[in-house]
């Protein structure tokens, strides 16, 4: 490999990933949903000719940015690179080709420079509605999740392709916010592509493949040299969680050597009648998330930055199930990957690993408001983080994903749905040295004047977010319709008035909480964080 200018390289590696930050902000500003505008739910990615990633957007999705190179190879096969041209807009919502369910479309533009290949755009979006059963996690098979894209051309030499449009808006329920959404990632992308264009040109670089390989191998020296800090060897955890009907298990052995690490999920349980099932390509993304946390956080992610990393998982498995298996709520077991691997390396990592997080509550709600006017979009409501070595964990953070909730007073005007309160929880934190981030409780009314559908994707009302190295636990989840709970996984008709009330689970601890510092009790005390009682039996302080 050709050296290259380490000055030069930072400047211009920072450039590509200003370029992806662009795009996101051409995104957001453009696009109709809340689940876009509001929640970020969304990734941007550059690659370079060869269809390696080169640069993400800051504000991208640890899920979207792992798979999003599997989904341009499988679409770089479907249409090979020396059959594209200028103005072509490939896209694909396939769950085993993109991002694991058909509710996220990924969108492809090649970027030609002086009439030759330079690279691709990718943007990456939950759309706020796909058709059928609408998203959930109560479909028994794929089919009924929605409508499924092959990988197709959108667009071709920059001709939109109607018939594919008119497919998508006479499939869904709110058609001008998924079409504006569509188009926002066609039109992100021809400003990623346009922007990088310039970019080539201000600098004359005719080919980006000696500047791709200069970022991707200090990437991957990196976490190369991260990871034979660890001890060789094999690293096991299993653990139990909630499924649809029965609880699951699932079980992974992280093998460490040379410099690579290798996660095996055999030992899991079966895929299941029920969409909570994870394609494969989102198990290995949120093993790559896992791995690089615990190793190079700091480093931008790219190819090069989880090149050592790979997964797999058994055919037919919960963390790889086979179509016509249903996926909508993938998420709720997949985040799960995560503090499975922290579990099995936080023998040989343990001031790196964290106590488990309470992670996300989606609620996707369908119907109108009083206006007459179409909803379908989600309520992001965050449990709290898990506390680290060294610092107490935030409340109501999402985690392992990094989308943002939507401000209630958009919430509320957009749907119908008038959010009576939101407030955080006391003692949900799990106790520990250092302290788990709380939860907190919130209650939502159906306001529209109609029949509202709501459809619960959550998990933790079973398994509560575990501790780590001598913490505790943090409080559990719970959903409950007018009064009387309800599956965290249950599609439900919400009639004029009714209320839903959320309790959102708190983060594990981390450390002996005998070891807990009198001050930071004493600030929890303050802050209302921690009762009196709570602070006596967890802490002994007091007695």
């Amino acid at each position: 490999m050709s050296t290259y200018d380490p000055i030069a390289l930072g400047i211009q590696w920072d450039r590509l990933i200003a370029i992806a930050d662009e795009i996101i902000n051409a995104l957001v500003r453009t696009s109709f949903s809340t689940n876009v505008r509001e929640s970020y739910d969304l990734s941007c990615v550059v690659f370079d000719r060869k269809g390696r990633s080169i640069a993400q957007g800051a504000y991208s999705v640890p899920s979207f940015t792992g798979t999003a190179p599997a989904t341009l190879a499988c679409m770089l096969a479907k249409f090979p690179p020396e059959t594209l041209q200028p103005g072509d807009v490939v896209a694909t919502n396939d769950p085993w080709m993109g991002t694991g369910h058909l509710f996220d479309v990924n969108v492809m533009q090649p970027v030609f420079r002086r009439g030759a290949l330079a690279g691709y755009t990718m943007s990456i979006t939950h759309l706020p509605d796909i058709g059928g059963a609408g998203f959930s996690a109560t479909a028994r098979e794929v089919y009924e999740e929605g409508l499924r894209l092959p990988i197709i051309k959108l667009a071709r030499a920059g001709v939109v392709d109607d018939a594919w449009i008119e497919l998508v808006r006479t499939n869904v329920r709110v058609p001008e916010q998924t079409i504006g959404d569509l188009m926002a990632n066609v039109s992100c992308t021809t400003v990623g592509a346009r922007m990088l264009v310039e970019f080539m040109d201000e600098y004359g670089i005719d080919d980006l493949t000696p500047l791709a390989d200069a970022i991707l191998g200090h990437s991957e020296r990196a976490i190369r040299e991260e990871l034979r800090r660890i001890p060789e060897g094999n690293y096991e955890n299993a653990i139990d969680i909630e499924g649809h009907a029965d609880p699951l298990r699932l079980a992974c052995r992280i093998r460490i050597a040379d410099g690579e690490a290798h996660a095996d999920f055999s030992g899991s349980s079966l895929a299941v009648p029920a969409a909570i099932n994870v394609p494969l390509c989102y198990t290995r993304a949120m093993t790559c998330h896992a791995i690089k946390c615990l190793t190079t956080p700091k480093i931008p992610n790219n190819e090069g930055s989880v090149r050592p990393i790979t997964a797999t998982a058994p055919a037919g498995s919960i963390l790889n199930p086979q179509p016509p298996s249903p996926t909508g709520g993938r998420h709720i077991v997949g985040h799960f990957v995560n503090p499975l691997i922290y579990g099995a390396l936080a023998r040989a990592l343990p001031d790196r690993v964290q106590g488990d997080s309470g992670m996300l509550n989606l609620i996707n709600v369908q119907g109108r408001t009083r206006e007459g006017a179409g909803v379908s979009s989600i309520f992001f409501a965050s449990g709290g983080f898990g506390a680290l070595r060294g610092i107490d964990g935030q409340a109501t953070t999402p985690a392992p994903s990094n989308m943002t909730g939507t401000p209630v007073e958009v919430w509320e005007n957009l749907t119908g749905m008038f959010v009576e309160s939101k407030e955080l929880l006391p003692d949900s934190g799990g106790p520990g040295e250092f302290r788990g981030g709380l939860g907190q409780r919130i209650a939502l009314i159906n306001d529209s004047g109609h029949p509202m559908t709501a459809s619960c994707l959550a998990g933790r009302t079973a398994f509560a977010p575990a501790g780590v190295l001598g913490g505790k636990p943090g409080g559990m989840r719970s959903i409950a319709i007018n009064g009387r709970t309800v599956h965290p996984k249950g599609r439900y008709i919400l009639q004029p008035g009714d209320r839903i009330d959320t309790i959102e689970a708190g983060g594990g601890g981390y450390g002996d909480p005998r070891n807990r510092r009198r001050e930071s009790i004493e600030a929890d005390l303050r802050q209302g964080f921690v009762t009196p009682a709570a602070a006596k039996r967890d802490y002994g302080y007091g007695e």
